[in-house]
């Protein structure tokens, strides 16, 4: 991979991680995809509320949860032994009161399995292209209480080969970022 970067104290599996399309079909054992979960377990959250909500299918309940998934997104991750659907709690268990970080928290809990996927050999593609009425129904998540995020792919990656042509070019792990000038400003914007 030649993704670069000058801050030499920045930790490679930022570097590395990437969001391929190709994946292998071998099966993921359960000590894997309970570590992965594990992982997520402990991200910060607002008031230490954890509202973030897996819900997976691999082997014979993967179709299923495959049909949550947009045609585009199909067509690639149909390849992937794990899909999991990721949920955000709506409001705190214990108030009751609408939980605005809950959004913002399950994010965090996402990018902690996709980092542990990453230090174990496999590979995560979230997905926002797929069907949100799909997701609460295949998991049978209550839409009034949770919020659908995101569908996971996750896998052993596989060779870019295995794609479609128009998949196959944008297969690249070496693509830019945005510059941190564009992200990032010390004090107020002016004006």
């Amino acid at each position: 991979m030649t993704r670069t970067s000058p801050y030499t104290k920045l930790d490679p599996q930022f570097l590395y991680r990437w969001s391929p399309r190709s994946f292998l079909s071998d099966p993921l054992s359960d000590e894997d995809i309970m570590t992965l979960f594990e992982a997520a377990r402990w991200a910060p959250s607002c008031y230490n509320e954890q509202p973030w909500f897996f819900v997976y299918g691999r082997g014979d309940r993967l179709s299923e949860f495959q049909t949550a998934l947009v045609d585009g997104n199909r067509k690639w991750a149909d390849k992937a032994p794990l899909l999991i659907l990721v949920f955000a709690r709506n409001d705190f268990e214990e108030r009751g009161n609408p939980n605005h970080w809950a959004q913002f928290d399950s994010g965090s809990a996402w990018m902690s399995l996709c980092l542990q996927a990453q230090k174990m050999g496999l590979v995560c593609h979230a997905m926002g292209g797929f069907k949100k009425d799909r997701a609460h129904e295949v998991a049978n998540v209550n839409e009034d209480k949770f919020t659908a995020m995101c569908a996971i792919a996750v896998g052993k990656q596989g060779p870019a080969e295995s794609l479609d042509d128009d998949l196959k070019e944008r297969e690249d792990p070496s693509n830019d970022r945005r510059p941190l000038a564009d992200i990032v400003h010390e004090g107020p914007l002016p004006g």
